[in-house]
């Protein structure tokens, strides 16, 4: 799903960089298309809260199209999570580009069990918007890098290969979170694919869907050397944005 998004956004910012940059119609000035926004996200075992502010720029004749930069915020909360071997090299046998192609290698995956979890997250989000109309907008963002913080929490290790299967291990949320490429990816990372309704000038209404990832890192190192977790969930959200000078 994550790759998919990724493509669809990929597509859209090519088909839309031919237009030249043209002088904005809107008012000048930094304080403007400044956006803050608090998201919901959530299914049946997890829960994600995130607030964040963007800033855009439009690179279209029409000004429709819009990438901006941000910082956000994310908390996330669940239960009955089961964290799977994240390392590329273990789950493709390798690393770079090509492990968006690769099979997975189901021998490799071992399972860390956490019954509830919880971990925070500081990232700087990329972010891709097209304005169909002046009061609907469709886009995209995604976190690129930042760190993670949590308190530390046990899990059960599920690996039938390995005599360690059934023990509790202690984990906390991994430090550092960097976008890379599918399992490339390191710690914990939020992405959104989303509609806009502007229902008043400053203010709007985000609906669609949240794609996370969150990991843990284990005190100990377990079968084929491996110390990282990582869930991906899928979540419907919901947000409100609010743009000052809009």
């Amino acid at each position: 799903m994550k790759k998919i998004i990724l493509y669809s956004a990929i597509a859209l910012l090519i088909s839309n960089y031919g237009f030249s940059q043209a002088p904005s119609k809107d008012k000048n000035g930094y304080k403007y298309n400044n956006n803050f926004d608090l998201a919901l996200a959530a299914n049946a075992n997890q829960f994600l809260g995130a607030l964040s502010w963007v800033h855009f720029h439009s690179i279209s004749k029409k000004n429709k199209f819009k990438i901006g930069y941000g910082v956000r915020f994310n908390t996330q909360a669940g239960k009955n999570l089961y964290y799977q071997t994240a390392p590329a090299k273990l789950t493709s046998k390798q690393t770079g580009p090509q492990v968006l192609f690769s099979q997975i290698y189901y021998e490799n995956i071992d399972t860390f069990y956490v019954s509830k979890a919880q971990s925070n997250s500081l990232n700087i989000s990329i972010n891709l918007q097209y304005t169909v109309k002046e009061k609907f907008d469709i886009g995209f963002n995604i976190d690129a890098v930042g760190f993670s913080f949590g308190k530390k929490t046990t899990g059960k290790y599920i690996a039938y290969q390995s005599p360690d299967n059934g023990t509790i291990q202690t984990a906390k949320p991994t430090s550092y979170n960097l976008l890379l490429i599918s399992d490339n990816d390191i710690g914990a990372l939020n992405s959104e694919l989303y509609f806009r309704y502007w229902f008043k000038p400053t203010l709007a209404i985000r609906a669609g869907a949240s794609f996370a990832f969150t990991e843990y890192t284990t005190e100990n190192k377990l079968r084929l050397d491996n110390d990282r977790w990582r869930n991906k969930s899928l979540m419907a959200m919901v947000a409100i944005t609010f743009s000052p000078f809009r």
